[in-house]
């Protein structure tokens, strides 16, 4: 043992929770629980006796074993080779674990998240020389992590002073010491290319800004209606079956972000394989890189131990708040919160808290809360902005938005995607509700697709939104009466409609042309399907019937377009809509010549 380190024993036991005896515990700190060394956190006092949630099933173990206090909370290893790295709920790389213990996690098994034998090419900050002061964030060099993210080396949160020595231009493994500091009070710190930082605890910036830029997704249905600010708080709630996993797997592949760490906490282990399979083969449509060079998961899966859950949340936290501190626009995907919170409960049963609604803790409103602040663009202490955007997957039981996760959830967060099951029996991916759905970010995202892409931008996706709102009360009253009652102005307004839900607002990601749709292309389709319905009312007040526009074929082809052509195709989607204006136009003239003959 350290001189950190403290031994104890284990008095108690039920499921995850183990009380021990252990002098000098504080809450919080890390523990090995029994003769096989389970990993465990404090979180319980009461005088010299702690309470402990093990990470690793307690099967076997007995009153009497051996538990030893480590000295440190929970921490995530900070440092080079986190990149295209897969990690188990306590950052332990799963692929290490395959070759030590298997196929299954051994019980207890300790290995370090970063490898210690792996030399980096430092490379020191040219403006940085021995004597001058540094703090907190401070860029000391720099390692070329893979050939997409260049990783700083920052000095950690809680140091600061004068530099008294910088490694120079070399190799070397994570455990060499780069650079020393002499503090205020004359004491000296050994800084290495990796830090711990304790996962529970915000990483400290230097002020928190407003988002000024979305985070774009390739996602017609939520780049262009319900935007999201890089560094701003979504979820997407919706029952099984509804597709939560393929929207996030999707805004994971094709994000404009720099940094994507997916968290997958608590999903169906056959949902995680299809991630740790495909993954590694798609490439980043912005890099032509491989997109594992800038992605990290976290895997733990529904079979894994339940309290893990619960810090998995925090091990990607952590790291994408490490990444935002260089200066990077990160997003971490959260599948899902809804098992995160289920592990709340279970160990708040446990522990004989009084349950509140539907058997969560009465502090689930404030963690949820504490977890979603956690995102944000901000000013770092040393290298510029830097980003967190936190997307959570909500899975609601039965589809239930009222339920305590889902709606204490919608009342955090700024972008809600709520997915339909009626739509996703519909076969209509993603099956967002453009109804229930909402954006905060609108106004904002605005600003940035009149500069980049169209001015018209905001006034054609408020028509739209409008166009469906009046869908919907039309469809009501064909329930009721039939199709019969409607005027040839509102079975066109139903068409035009239609037009919106499948030739935009429909995407395959199956499709290899589809699956990505570049802002502009997203704006060109809008822009086609609106046109078509424009140009198709005022020949409706022409006296031209509703039948005959229906029956065009180039409204057949207009719903085919988003696969016909790829985001590189936006000259042939205009020339197409001049085809078809072409082709309103021949019927007009055709029916005011018939007028004048009246």
């Amino acid at each position: 043992m350290t001189e950190q380190q403290r031994s104890g024993v284990v008095r108690d036991i039920n499921g995850p929770i183990v009380t021990i005896d252990l002098p000098g515990a504080r809450s919080g700190e890390q523990v090995r629980i029994g003769e096989l060394g389970l990993i465990g956190e404090i979180i319980s006092l009461s005088g010299q006796q702690a309470v402990v949630q093990t990470y690793e099933s307690t099967d076997g173990v007995r009153p009497g074993e051996p538990a030893i206090g480590l000295g440190w909370p929970l921490s995530a290893e900070l440092g080079p080779g986190l990149m295209g790295g897969i990690f188990d709920g306590v950052q332990r790389p799963l692929e290490k674990i395959a070759l030590e213990s298997g196929d299954y996690i051994r019980r207890g098994l300790a290995l370090p998240a970063l490898d210690r034998e792996r030399r980096w090419p430092f490379v020191p900050q040219p403006e940085l020389s021995v004597g001058q002061r540094v703090g907190v964030g401070a860029v000391l060099g720099s390692v070329q992590e893979t050939a997409t993210v260049v990783h700083k080396v920052l000095v950690p949160p809680g140091i600061e002073g004068e530099l008294i020595e910088l490694a120079r231009a070399g190799d070397y493994d994570i455990e060499t010491v780069v650079a020393r500091v002499r503090d205020a009070r004359g004491g000296e710190h050994d800084l290495r290319l990796y830090h711990r930082w304790p996962v529970r605890k915000p990483r400290p910036y230097r002020r928190r800004d407003d988002g000024i830029s979305p985070l774009i997704t390739g996602q017609r249905v939520i780049d262009t209606f319900f935007p999201q600010l890089k560094g701003g708080k979504g979820a997407v709630p919706g029952p099984f079956g509804a597709g939560k996993t393929v929207v996030q797997q999707q805004i994971a592949r094709w994000s404009n972000a720099e940094i994507v760490i997916y968290v997958g906490c608590g999903e169906r282990g056959n949902e995680l394989v299809d991630v740790l399979e495909t993954f590694p083969k798609l490439e980043d449509p912005y890099t032509g890189r491989k997109l594992m060079e800038k992605t990290l998961l976290v895997a733990n899966t529904s079979n894994m131990p339940v309290v893990a859950r619960e810090a998995s949340i925090y091990i990607g936290l952590t790291m994408a708040e490490y990444y935002r501190d260089m200066g990077y626009d990160v997003v971490m995907l959260a599948d899902s919160t809804s098992r995160w919170a289920e592990a709340l409960r279970e160990v708040s049963g446990r522990l004989g808290q009084m349950p509140v609604e539907e058997g969560y803790p009465a502090y689930l409103a404030s963690r949820l809360a504490a977890v979603y602040e956690r995102a944000g663009r901000v000013e770092t202490y040393g290298a510029g902005s830097g980003s967190v955007t936190l997307i959570g997957a909500v899975s609601p039981p039965g589809g239930d938005f009222s339920e305590p996760v889902t709606s204490h959830t919608k009342d955090i967060i700024e972008t809600f995607w709520a997915l339909s099951k009626e739509l996703a029996d519909a076969r209509h991916y993603p099956s967002i509700d453009w109804v229930t759905s909402f954006s905060a970010h609108v106004h904002t995202a605005a600003q940035w697709w009149h500069q980049e892409v169209d001015r018209n931008w905001e006034q054609r996706r408020a028509q739209a939104l409008a166009l469906l709102a009046r869908d919907a009360e039309l469809a009501r009253i064909v329930n009721l009466v039939g199709p019969e009652a409607l005027s040839d102005a509102q079975r066109w307004q139903l068409e035009g409609a239609a037009l919106v839900k499948e030739g935009v607002l429909q995407q395959s990601a199956l499709d290899p042309v589809d699956t990505f749709c570049s802002p502009a292309k997203q704006f060109a389709l809008l822009d086609l399907a609106l046109s078509i319905y424009d140009r198709g009312m005022a020949l409706i007040e022409l006296g031209v019937p509703v039948r005959e526009l229906q029956e065009l074929p180039q409204l057949a082809k207009m719903r085919r377009c988003k696969s016909a052509y790829s985001s590189e195709q936006i000259e042939s989607i205009r020339a197409f809509g001049q085809e078809i204006e072409q082709v309103f136009e021949s019927i007009r003239l055709e029916y005011a010549k018939q007028g004048e003959m009246v």
